[in-house]
């Protein structure tokens, strides 16, 4: 637990414009862990909602018979960048990495790429 906390902490603290991050398991829409501003979003709640936004493109991508898999999802709002990064390592298998940006201060490449590297690094 120690290192998700730690690995949305680096999240938060690295990306420019971070407003809230969440480890999710997309199996329950369970935030496993959140960090961030609760007055502008309730991560929870994002989080479970955000689980449909997944589980529908997976659902997609299956009927689809695509190859390959999820490497981030981008939503993007008139104030607001929310990024859905599925988590590849074999211990991570059914979690989602949840970022959202204030659209004003983020640089989406650099976003985008940080959270690459909180992903990879991240152990659960």
């Amino acid at each position: 637990m120690a290192q998700m906390e730690s690995a949305l902490s680096d999240a938060m603290s690295s990306i420019e414009g971070a407003v809230g991050v969440a480890l999710v398991d997309y199996t329950s829409g369970m935030a496993l862990a959140a960090l961030g501003d609760n007055q502008v979003l309730d991560l929870n709640v994002a989080a479970a909602g955000n689980t449909d936004v997944v589980r529908a493109k997976m659902r997609t991508m299956e009927m689809l018979e695509l190859q390959g898999s999820i490497e981030d999802i981008l939503i993007t709002l008139t104030a607001q960048y929310h990024i859905i990064r599925p988590v590849t390592g074999k211990s991570g298998q059914g979690l989602f990495l949840y970022l959202v940006l204030d659209r004003k201060r983020a640089n989406l490449a650099l976003a985008r790429h940080r959270l690459a590297k909180v992903e990879a690094d991240l152990e659960v």
